[in-house]
Order: C-alpha cells, then structure tokens, then sequence
C-alpha cells in the first residue's frame, strides 16, 4: 500500500468513526407527562428527564431527538429497538426487566391519589361507586386493578396522559386520579381547585429504558453517574421539583443497574 492510498484509508475510518459517534440518540418520549417530559407554550420539549437526556447526549457527543409516544407504546419502542432510550417516569419492575433493560434509578416515587377540592373526599375509601382515572400501563392502573374488588370503583378511566384526568375531575366527569405523588403535586401547585388526599406506599424507582442488551446501557448509565457524582442531579431535582433530593435518594446515590 503506497502513501496515498495509506492516507485515503486512514481519512475513510476517521470520517466513519466520526458519522457513527454523531448518530443521534433516538428518544421515545411520553410528553404529556410534566414535570419529566411536556412542552412549554411555545412548543418547546422540557423536563427532568429531558434535562437529564440532553446532558447523556452532550456527554457522549451525539445528538438528541426526542419521539413524542404514548406512555403504553413506550416499550415497544425500544423492544423493536426503533428507539434507543425511552423516558416517562418509568417504573423499574421485576416484570419489565424481563424484556427490557434500566439504567440505575434516577428518582424515587409513590402514587397519589389526586381529587376536586370541593369533593368530600378524604382518602381511597372515599372514592367507593367514584369514577377513578389512572393511565394505562402505570403503576397506578396496576394498583387500580388490584385494588378494585375491595375499594368497589364505580369505574376505572384510562388515559394516556396527565392533563386529560385533570381536566375532567374539574369538569365532574371523574372523581379522582391515581398517578405519580411527584407528578401530581406539580402540576396542582397553583390550581387550589386539586388536592392530594391520600399517599399509596408504592416505593417505585424510575430509570431510564433501553433494549435488553442494548450496546447503550453502560455508556448511559455512567454518564448518569457522574451526573450524580458531579452535582448536575440534584441541581435538577432541585429545578424541577423545587427541593433539593433527599441525600439517600437514587437521584444522588450512585446505585447498581437493576437486573433480574
């Protein structure tokens, strides 16, 4: 192999080690899911987890682009590997880690039962004959389900956003909502017409989900520890959620990759 056609070879790899380490990173997104993913007024896509992705990106030199799906088609997004990473406050469960993978957890969670102010009711017995609304595929539908023979719904709505259940409770249309304690208490801050009238212990771990042996995952999930090392996230929890994280929570404490 002559000089020149050494150089051409050499120029040809570096170009394609250049293309490969600027694909982008391809994000599922559920983003009627504030604060971890939504769009402000002007159409911009912002939350926790978004934050979190954008510095997974900036970290590794690749692009983000962010898919807007619904929650329950989340996971066939990155079974399919049409997506590399999902984010939706998603629930790490021994059930899920049979076919997809988690980095460590990012933030912990309980469910909250979310209510009129005017409605009388005081807790999950209270909503006996009451229209319940969950989303679908949570952690909130499943307690919902298991819970429905004793605490005798009237009937059980599901949805595939946050914003829609609230709307209709203010419209009378449902009674109460189910769903992330965080997630609730954000988006009820300043709307005096919501209350949260009862905690569900759930002690959930959400992470970021990627395939099942995704070539992803370890790159991933030591960016997310050097966020935790570094300070960037509990400045986020501290943005999003107007408090800093509790100092044993996962989204300070490096933690290991959950595995079945």
């Amino acid at each position: 192999m002559n000089a020149k056609t050494l150089l051409a070879s050499v120029f040809v790899i570096a170009s394609a080690g250049i293309a490969q380490a600027a694909d982008p990173i391809i994000v599922a997104t559920n983003i009627a899911n504030v604060p971890f993913e939504f769009q402000d007024g002007s159409g911009t896509l912002m939350g926790f987890e978004v934050d979190i992705m954008r510095l997974v990106g900036e970290k590794l030199g690749r692009p983000v682009e962010f898919q807007e799906i619904p929650f329950q088609s989340l996971f066939a997004a990155v079974q399919s590997s049409r997506s590399d990473v999902a984010i939706g406050s998603i629930t790490i469960t021994p059930k899920r880690l049979e076919s997809v993978a988690f980095t460590q957890p990012v933030f912990d969670a309980d469910q909250c039962l979310t209510v009129g102010a005017k409605s009388g009711i005081e807790g999950v017995e209270g909503m006996s004959g009451k229209a319940l609304a969950v989303i679908t595929g949570t952690t909130g539908e499943i307690w919902a389900t298991d819970s429905e023979g004793k605490l005798k719904f009237g009937s059980i709505a599901r949805y595939e956003g946050n914003q829609d259940p609230m709307m209709d409770i203010a419209t009378g249309r449902i009674d109460g909502f189910v769903h992330d304690c965080p997630i609730d208490a954000y988006y009820i801050k300043d709307k005096p017409q919501f209350k949260i009238v009862a905690t569900i212990p759930t002690n959930e771990q959400f992470g970021l989900m990627l395939p099942k042996n995704s070539p992803l995952l370890d790159d991933v999930n030591k960016v997310i520890t050097e966020l935790k090392e570094g300070g960037q996230m509990a400045e986020l929890h501290q943005k999003w959620f107007g408090m800093a994280p509790a100092k044993d929570s996962s989204t300070v404490k490096v933690l290991p990759v959950p595995a079945l």
